[in-house]
């Protein structure tokens, strides 16, 4: 029997509260640091949920060491990230940004490097692991059983998912990753799925035992990402006031589908010729996957389209900066193919901004449909269109969504989040660690 968490926590052996918390967890991001600006190369929602997490858990007064891998010489073995959280930067491979599928081959000598660190401390200075990708599950698998505590596992993105629902164009995730994520759902002590959906796809998909399996939603910082001024926000991106703004914001690359915002305004000029003087569309990211070798793919595809006058391509925006953002548009778009939760969604709701998102993975739990939102099935460009030329034409309709979206964030805070992964950690502590498999 499955559970979802927005306090309270799965069905782990033992049972939710049957340990005390954690002193110290050991947090593996082996591909992506905490310490990266969201919204390009591969940092994006799992950054932000690993940052929010490990600062609340540390002002509960569990210490939170985050284990990443040093991509320059600059970079210091240690960084205090916030009071209780350290990043430690951890040297596998060389310098750089490696591409994920390649960061497998420095799996031993990351592994090796945490091991490493951890020995300079007393025998059982942590008492968890979570990891975080499946890469570094891998690594936390070997880490945990080393030390004899558990392993908490979060996928955020599934292959076999993401796999049977490519973009057009888009690179198949590799059966190297199939095999690394059957072996964690087997081996890992616990799972953690953001929504009811993903659990379902680990159930389903991976043969995940459901008393393993445990769903604990990620939120939102509702101290930053609050509803505004709309004029103000406009005027602060130099916009005029009456300005249409259509909002992407994420990593640029085929599997978040921003062409599909593109198609979708070159329909609503054509269908509507007077919108052109007022329409803006945002692309707030930087270039991941397969668009780093093709960075013009956008620019090319506006200009093809007939609508490069009305794009406006941002970089990666500080979270105090994509405030203004969120809350100057008439809507945000996730177009997604495939999203594990849809962090974007619920930041924009907060600002009091309504969604238009696809009908896949997460988005459903990140967005009430035909409440804060409207939730599309597939991809056409038309479908979009006509969703979006009645946020822009119908401005009390599109308020309704807007006020409602404040009250569905609410519902989705880090506090929340952090209070069930509290209980998943005491309730897997309760139990004896899996163990490792004869033929690893």
């Amino acid at each position: 029997m499955l559970s979802e968490i927005p306090g309270a926590a799965g069905t782990g052996a033992g049972g939710p509260g049957g340990s005390a918390a954690p002193r110290r967890i050991a947090t593996i991001s082996l591909h992506t640091s905490p310490l990266d600006q969201p919204g390009s190369g591969d940092a994006g929602g799992m950054n932000v949920y690993i940052v929010e997490v490990a600062k609340r858990l540390a002002e509960r007064g569990v210490a939170v060491d985050v284990f990443t891998r040093a991509t320059g010489p600059e970079q210091p073995p240690e960084v205090e990230m916030a009071p209780g959280v350290t990043v430690r930067h951890i040297g596998a491979g060389p310098f750089g940004a490696l591409d994920k599928h390649t960061l497998a081959r420095y799996l031993c000598p990351f592994v090796f490097g945490v091991l490493r660190a951890e020995a300079r401390n007393d025998p059982g200075h942590y008492d968890l692991v979570h990891g975080h990708y499946w890469l570094s599950g891998r690594a936390g698998l070997v880490a945990a059983q080393r030390w004899g505590v558990p392993l908490v596992q979060s996928m955020h993105t599934l292959a076999r998912v993401k796999n049977s629902a490519l973009a057009e164009g888009d690179v198949p995730e590799p059966e190297a990753r199939v095999r690394g994520e059957d072996q964690l759902v087997r081996q890992a002590d616990h799972l953690v799925a953001n929504t009811a959906d993903e659990a379902a796809q680990l159930i389903h998909h991976y043969d995940a035992d459901p008393g393993r399996v445990s769903t604990v939603p990620p939120g939102v910082d509702l101290d930053v990402f609050t509803p505004g001024s709309r004029a103000d926000a406009l005027r602060t991106l130099g916009l005029p006031s009456d300005t249409a703004l259509l909002l992407f914001v994420g990593r640029v690359q085929r599997l978040k589908a921003p062409d599909v915002l593109l198609r979708a305004a070159a329909r609503l000029v054509e269908a509507d010729p007077a919108l052109r003087e007022r329409l803006v569309v945002a692309v707030v990211g930087g270039l991941s996957g397969a668009d780093l070798e093709q960075p013009r793919r956008l620019a090319e595809l506006a200009r093809t389209l007939g609508i490069a006058d009305l794009v406006r391509m941002e970089p990666p925006r500080t979270r105090a900066e994509l405030v203004h953002y969120y809350r100057a548009a008439t809507a945000t778009v996730v177009p997604s193919h495939s999203e594990s939760f849809g962090l974007v969604a619920v930041e924009s709701q907060a600002c009091a901004t309504p969604v238009v998102a696809a009908r896949v993975g997460g988005l459903p739990t990140a967005v009430r449909d035909g409440v804060s939102g409207v939730l599309i099935d597939g991809h056409d460009p038309a479908d979009y269109a006509r969703v979006l030329h009645r946020m822009i034409t119908e401005p009390a309709w599109r308020d309704r969504f807007g006020a409602a979206g404040v009250g569905h964030a609410r519902g989705l805070s880090w506090s929340a989040t952090v209070d069930g992964l509290l209980d998943v950690y005491r309730a897997t502590s309760a139990t004896e660690p899996l163990p490792a498999a004869a033929n690893q």
